[in-house]
């Protein structure tokens, strides 16, 4: 029998108070006030000095909790960084302004920290919350520092998925539970006892459980058990670092970030290292954040080793416009150590002969001209500069900084530490051009490998996505280089008739309008890239004789929304660029976009098109400001970071393994529930490729292909075949599966489950064509069928296991948080409104200004949206539309609420209020009917029987003039109430 939730609850608290300068159980904390009593009490004893031995007012107090309401979790975390460390509250009593220390982020595990766990809190309903739906809330398990929840942990049996904790999470969030005292938190865990997971605190809308991260120890191995994980991340002072030094508020996103463990373990091994005067580096599979890990490597090497007088993160020039450096400061903005970027060579000398203790962030190019041209010798900045202890950090070690600048960067920087960050190490396989003695291995030039973290690591954490990879070049060539086979427009259309055509799924047209995906266009030369751009030109506008296919044209009817790039020196060394034709794409994008950019603004441009493929501004994220294709020669291939890009088309020949392996890795970033795959198609040397590909795989992966790489078309279309197969064989056809015994439809789920997963993958190739179905002998709407069966089948599984706690672990195990990936949408997304209408009420900083045009201009666009959909939804299409009316008329309706509880809530108010009529008219018990309304499926009342049972058919009787004989009532009744939940219900449940 599975352990109940309340035994896993006090063996977490048993282990969390085990052991010295743990954590202390305060089982006397149940209630807010309880909380604020206990937070003055620590606050005053910590601030005696400070406070005269005065103990806080009432109406000081007062001041305190206005300052501890927090609207968002990113602003407890800006709040929580502090000053010098010092987290502080301002109280003015009488003419005095008291600073108050609330954490003091230097006393970790000792000096004035405080630690205490707390279970059962009551997170009461408000006055505000006068929805039906909205209720009191009993929290699991609470850690506080200083009497500040900070990290909250909500806990389920080995019956239940772990995702359900994150689920409750979500709605105790939208709820508004998570406010008050409880809006510092910062840290989330869910665990069902054996599976634990871990995210940073964010508003309901913006939690995905694609973000959730295991723990792993330093040998990569997962720490899954709740106890184990509370013994590595969850003791003192594991947690209260994971708080003060492992979370990353990102300014550009306005999110929180916590570290993963890997990022964790290198900067700990960086850190290990620098205590005994050693470089070395670390090897991090490329897309697993190592830009960040990089930024905070740094950050903490200047503020642990106080031998250490800079920190500097060296850049390559060329990467100047890349996301790197904007990142490196949208991190940096809140935290205590000042970052700064050099603008000029004597800004850098300026920085270096400063006392500050600061990052610094500059070129290679820079330093190089400042050692060997700006700095003269035996004079007293030349030996001051000489003699620093710096600790460089290097991003892109692999090709940032050659052997040759490196050894000369070392010999006038005699003291300096060298720490450099790669996805993609040169090995003895693939090292750097012979130099004389020079080093020709990453580890030859920085000294070992501090951490590793490899793409099979990183896939199987599922901290990055494997990839799907087509090689569509031309078969039969005999000579796979000879440029002429792929330097024609018949080649080039091709080409371009796969990406606008063949790549439905791989793009995410499944999704929606909104929510589809982007792709990068490779080419060799800035010549090839214009002359596609000027292809896809004539395409859109109808002059070629390529068409774009109508099922594209109906989910994105201005499809393809495309620009070109390049890097600042490839714009500089393109003498031959036609530079009149630059200038029409930039005129192009500005018509696009409402932007206004010149040649002479190119940098500018870049930054702005990486904001906008990256998505991660709130106003990038709607269609109007979308880009579906990139054209690129060398841009963007590497560094750069946009989640929501899922593909690279690649015309031109096999790169060596670190490029091919960093241009694959922008297309497998976690995105969302539907993204699976990085998709990589390449129309050139197709053997060459595949043979390229596989070596590079296996050096970036020790040794094997097998994780990294999905299966190819002549493995996945005969495997699809015998799933179909089996499933006629379980189900032959979608209306046998209700009739099936219990142990029939799990086996039944399984074989879907199986046979989805292949239909998605063939779906995404692109040799897949629609009308393949005919011959494998099923159609769309049969595909569709049977997924409403499942998902019935799915419910009446969690049910079954719901009301039996002691079933044993059977034979047929069901994955019950299976997201089935063939199931296309392409309806209006309802998710994708809720995040335009949240956009409107919460405008960033920046945005609080915005023009009343704009401000319009945002809520049209989601009235436009609102329209589409009540096509197919009429009565939620309503809801909203009176909620943008409300937001219209008043500008501060719902801001900084969330929209989606709102919804929901409405939803609710509807389906109970359509109930209650219901219940008056039949006289029919509410509980049944509204077990009716949420479980009703196909057609199908599943406890009509039960309602037939309960109804008071005397009541009924003596107060209607004209009473229905008690048969002729039964059928009656239950006829309305199908034709209720049909027109009524289930429209407002179809998203709930």
């Amino acid at each position: 029998m599975p352990e109940l939730e309340s035994t896993i609850e006090r063996k977490l608290i048993e282990q969390l108070v085990y052991g010295e300068s743990q954590w202390t159980y305060r089982e006397d904390l149940k209630t807010e006030a309880d909380l604020w009593a206990n937070f003055k009490y620590i606050l005053e004893q910590n601030n005696k000095d400070r406070l005269n031995g005065e103990l806080l007012s009432d109406s000081e107090f007062e001041q305190v909790k206005n300052q501890l309401q927090f609207s968002s979790f990113y602003k407890a975390g800006e709040w929580l960084v502090g000053e010098n460390g010092k987290v502080q509250v301002h109280v003015q009593r009488d003419t005095e302004r008291l600073h108050l220390v609330v954490m003091n982020h230097e006393h970790i595990a000792g000096g004035s920290s405080v630690y205490e766990v707390i279970n059962q809190y009551s997170a009461l309903k408000t006055e505000e919350d006068s929805t039906a739906s909205t209720r009191d809330r009993r929290f699991d398990v609470t850690l506080m520092i200083n009497g500040l929840p900070l990290i909250h942990i909500e806990l389920k049996n080995k019956q239940h998925s772990y995702k359900d904790g994150f689920w409750q999470i979500r709605k105790y969030i939208g709820e508004g539970k998570f406010t008050g005292i409880f809006s510092a938190v910062q840290m989330f865990v869910v665990s069902n006892g054996v599976d634990t997971r871990y995210f940073a605190a964010a508003g309901d809308t913006e939690l995905n459980p694609k973000f959730m991260s295991g723990w792993v120890d330093k040998e990569n191995n997962s720490v899954s058990d709740y106890l184990d994980f509370a013994k590595s991340v969850l003791r003192i002072p594991e947690a209260h670092e994971m708080i003060a030094r492992y979370t990353v508020l990102d300014e550009d996103a306005k999110r929180l970030i916590l570290l993963r463990p890997y990022q964790i373990h290198a900067i700990e091994s960086i850190r290990e290292a620098s205590k005994t005067g050693k470089s070395g580096y670390v090897w991090h599979t490329t897309g697993s954040g190592k830009t960040l890990t990089s930024y905070k490597a740094t950050r903490n090497l200047l503020m642990d080793i106080p031998a250490i007088d800079k920190a500097i993160f060296l850049i390559d020039r060329k990467d100047l416009d890349t996301q790197t450096t904007m990142a490196f400061q949208a991190y940096a903005n809140n935290d205590l150590v000042d970052v700064d970027e050099t603008d000029n060579v004597n800004d850098l000398k300026k920085k270096l002969k400063s006392e500050d203790r600061q990052v610094i962030v500059t070129t290679i190019q820079k330093m190089q001209i400042l050692i060997s041209k700006r700095l003269k010798e035996d004079t007293p900045e030349y030996q001051k500069i000489k003699n620093l202890k710096i600790a460089f950090v290097v991003d892109e070690c692999h090709r940032a900084v050659t052997p040759k600048t490196k050894r000369e960067l070392e010999r006038f920087f005699g003291r300096s530490l060298w720490y450099g960050f790669t996805g993609t190490p040169r090995f003895a396989e693939n090292p750097y051009p012979q130099l004389g003695d020079l080093p020709r291995t990453t580890e030859k030039l920085y000294g070992k490998c501090l951490h590793k973290y490899t793409i099979q690591n990183a896939i199987k954490d599922r901290a990055v996505l494997g990839f799907q990879v087509e090689h569509n070049g031309p078969k039969n060539v005999t000579d796979e280089t000879d440029g002429r086979v792929y330097d024609n427009e018949t080649h080039m259309l091709r080409v371009l008739d796969i990406i606008l055509n063949k790549s439905y799924h791989k793009l995410g047209f499944q999704n929606g309008k909104g929510k589809t995906y982007e792709g990068l266009l490779t080419t060799s030369s800035i010549q090839l890239a214009q002359k596609y751009y000027d292809l896809l030109t004539k395409i859109k506008n109808g002059e070629s004789s390529l068409k774009i296919d109508e099922k594209i044209k109906q989910v994105l009817p201005d499809f393809p929304k495309f620009a070109i790039t390049y890097s600042v020196t490839e714009n500089e060394e393109g003498s031959c660029v036609n530079q009149q034709k630059m200038q029409k794409s930039l005129d192009d994008y500005n018509g696009m976009f409402g932007t206004k950019y010149e040649l002479s603004q190119i940098q500018g441009y870049n930054g702005n098109l990486n904001k906008r493929l990256a998505r991660k501004d709130a106003k990038f994220k709607s269609r109007n400001e979308q880009l579906d294709l990139v054209i690129v020669v060398d841009r963007l291939l590497t560094g750069f970071d946009a989640p929501c890009l899922s593909t690279i088309f690649i015309d031109r020949q096999p790169m060596g393994p670190h490029d091919l392996i960093q241009a694959f890795s922008r297309t497998n970033r976690i995105f969302d529930k539907n993204k699976r795959n990085g998709q990589i198609v390449t129309f050139q040397a197709p053997k060459l490729f595949k043979e390229s590909v596989d070596n590079a795989i296996k050096l970036y992966s020790a040794g094997s292909t097998g994780i990294a790489i999905l299966a190819q078309w002549e493995e996945v279309e005969p495997a699809f075949r015998k799933a179909l197969s089996a499933l006629r064989v379980c189900a032959e056809s979608p209306s046998e599966i209700p009739e099936m015994s219990m142990k029939e439809k799990k086996i039944f789920a399984k074989m879907f489950q199986s046979f989805d997963s292949l239909f998605a993958q063939l779906k995404s190739f692109t040799n897949y064509d629609d009308s393949m179905l005919e011959q494998y002998g099923i159609t769309e709407q049969e595909y569709d069928d049977y997924v409403g069966h499942y998902k019935n089948v799915i419910e009446e599984i969690r049910e079954e296991k719901a009301n039996d706690s002691e079933t044993a672990v059977e034979e047929t195990e069901v994955d019950q948080d299976y997201e089935l990936m063939a199931y296309s949408n392409t309806k209006i997304d309802y998710e994708y409104i809720i995040n335009l209408i949240q956009n409107i009420v919460t405008s960033t900083e920046e945005e609080e200004d915005i023009t009343q045009e704009e401000r319009q201009k945002k809520i049209d666009e989601a009235k436009q949206y609102v329209e589409e959909l009540r096509k197919d939804n009429e009565k939620v299409a309503d809801i909203m539309s009176d909620l943008i009316e409300e937001i219209e008329k008043d500008e501060t309706k719902y801001k900084g609420q969330s929209i989606l509880n709102i919804v929901e809530n409405m939803k609710q108010d509807c389906i109970e209020k359509v109930v209650s009529e219901f219940c008056e008219s039949w006289y029919a018990m509410k509980g049944d009917v509204m077990y009716a309304a949420m479980h009703y499926r196909n057609g199908e009342i599943p406890n009509e029987s039960v309602i037939k049972k309960n109804v008071d058919y005397t009541s009924y009787k003596a107060e209607q003039e004209k009473a229905l004989p008690k048969f002729k009532y039964y059928s009656r009744m239950i006829a309305e109430l199908k034709e209720t939940l049909e027109k009524e219900i289930k429209p407002l449940i179809a998203h709930m």
